[in-house]
């Protein structure tokens, strides 16, 4: 666990069980995950259970209780997306990067997910990687999209 980091986090909060789902995102921000030991932390020092916040962790699906890459791939496959062939991009990237969408490759640098809608229906396909959107992304775009994450 990372003391210092946990308590800068913590720091910027009064303490009540209400800065919960603040505390939460800025650890998610940190470590692309929410690792449990922080979570015990947390848990004593906003005076919530563990089972609320499990509970808040896995409700909301900006949350992980696993590591995720350092790059974030979402792969839309609203109805729009998957009719132009966002199925198609999810295979390519799972082929060039070694992993089944929900996972993490082995280095750490990607997680590949999957979605229901990026809202960009206009633009489909599309896949986002962190914040940066990429319409029109036939799987022949795809080698030049991930090489600039690299």
């Amino acid at each position: 666990m990372d003391q210092p980091r946990i308590d800068a986090i913590l720091s910027r909060y009064e303490g009540s069980s209400a800065d919960l789902i603040p505390v939460l995102q800025d650890i998610q921000d940190q470590y692309n995950y929410l690792p449990k030991d922080e979570l015990k932390v947390v848990a004593e020092r906003l005076h919530v259970p563990m089972t609320q916040i499990y509970s808040v962790a896995t409700f909301f699906k900006m949350f992980s209780l696993i590591p995720k890459g350092k790059h974030q791939i979402k792969v839309c496959l609203g109805t729009t997306c998957h009719l132009r062939g966002g199925v198609k991009i999810v295979e390519s990237l799972g082929h060039r990067l070694g992993v089944e969408p929900g996972y993490t490759t082995k280095d750490m640098k990607f997680t590949l997910e999957t979605v229901g809608c990026l809202g960009s229906c206009a633009q489909a396909p599309v896949m986002m990687i962190d914040d940066k959107y990429f319409g029109r992304a036939g799987v022949d775009k795809v080698p030049k999209i991930i090489k600039q994450f690299k």
